[in-house]
């Protein structure tokens, strides 16, 4: 039978960082509040999460590269709110905010959850930002945890 790895939802004693964007603030502002009791109510304390607030969410990547590469967090919660307006701006925002947080969690190897809303309205961009379909700043907080717990059963690699 093949041996099974998973990371538990068991918080230690690493850093975490979070990364929030303003605009929007009126579901971002949910988003982190989700995130921070996820955190809290699995073992992670106040002193071991740091909040950065960045003005949008495409400035988002620039700043969860700089955590992931400081050696410091051992995971990065990106979350904002990207919401459909009466031009296609918001797809060109979503792309780059995905590749980017992609591209700096490869380059790293430091998790790097995307909490980032993408909705065309909001409405919905409330339902998932503690609404009736659950809080996914909460849930980007249970993946970073989750994800420490299992890289640390992986050996790292030699270059």
């Amino acid at each position: 039978m093949p041996r099974h790895f998973e990371g538990q939802l068991t918080g230690g004693s690493e850093k975490y960082a979070i990364v929030v964007a303003r605009f929007n603030d009126l579901v971002t502002r949910r988003l982190l509040s989700g995130a921070l009791e996820a955190f809290g109510s699995h073992g992670v304390t106040d002193e071991q999460v740091s909040v950065f607030w960045v003005p949008g969410s495409f400035e988002i990547p620039v700043v969860a590269e700089r955590l992931a590469f400081s050696g410091t967090f051992a995971a990065v919660c990106c979350l904002g709110a990207v919401i459909r307006g009466e031009t296609n701006h918001h797809e060109y925002i979503n792309q780059q905010v995905a590749g980017g947080l992609m591209r700096a969690t490869q380059a790293s190897g430091i998790p790097i959850l995307f909490g980032v809303l993408t909705c065309d309205t909001m409405e919905q961009a409330l339902d998932r930002a503690g609404g009736k379909a659950g809080n996914k700043g909460c849930e980007a907080a249970l993946a970073a945890i989750e994800m420490v717990n299992l890289l640390r059963q992986i050996p790292e690699v030699e270059a």
